[in-house]
């Protein structure tokens, strides 16, 4: 005859588990160079792909647009998140994009305070965002498989936290750079450092 086992038991066993995935966690650190660019920001690192699925956040991404700029610049999302696209401005705005992967969508023109959206379905898209009323106007939405990734710092320094022990592909992306892959091993807990190098597209 089953009998049930009791409350604190079920308990401890989930906070044994929670604390076992936990401590099995690991870090990739490191610093990207640029040759050819006079900054390392905004480079993409990420790891290529990862078991499992992984549900896009409810709460929306934001890119604002301000003083004719779009906020951020490079947008990291996973495949399935939703993008507000808000206009800050005093000014007419307009959003759209020429890529296949975003389905070259248009949300058309709209004037202060109102906000538009589209989500980005395709894993390894990377759209360009424009404004088609002010040309100068450009952003970047890159679309990955998994939440494991980062937009680096005006020093090319990245940190990638909580990855499952095992070995990975490591990515790099710039708008104006290339790098190769790297295959990374993640302990089982504390951290490896990787240090990358990119050059300017010709």
């Amino acid at each position: 005859m089953n009998k049930s086992k009791p409350i604190w038991m079920v308990l401890l066993a989930a906070v044994v588990f929670w604390s076992a995935n936990t401590t099995m966690a690991g870090t990739i650190k490191g610093k990207v160079k640029v040759r050819g660019l006079r900054s390392p920001k905004n480079v993409v690192v990420y790891i290529d792909r990862v078991e499992g699925q992984f549900k896009p956040p409810q709460e929306h991404a934001i890119v604002n647009q301000k003083e004719m700029v779009f906020h951020p610049h490079v947008l990291l999302i996973v495949a399935g998140t939703t993008v507000e696209f808000h206009n800050g401005d005093q000014v007419l705005h307009n959003v759209f994009t020429p890529d296949k992967c975003a389905e070259k969508f248009n949300l058309g023109t709209w004037p202060a305070g109102e906000v538009r959206s589209y989500t980005f379905k395709e894993v390894d898209c990377e759209a360009v965002i424009l404004c088609n009323v002010h040309p100068e106007m450009e952003a970047w939405v890159k679309v990955l498989q998994n939440p494991y990734f980062y937009k680096t710092d005006k020093d090319g320094v990245f940190t990638i936290e909580n990855i499952a022990a095992g070995k990975y592909t490591l990515k790099v992306w710039h708008k104006k750079a290339q790098g190769p892959s790297q295959e990374v091993t993640v302990p089982e807990k504390g951290e490896v450092t990787v240090n990358l190098k990119m050059k300017r597209k010709r």
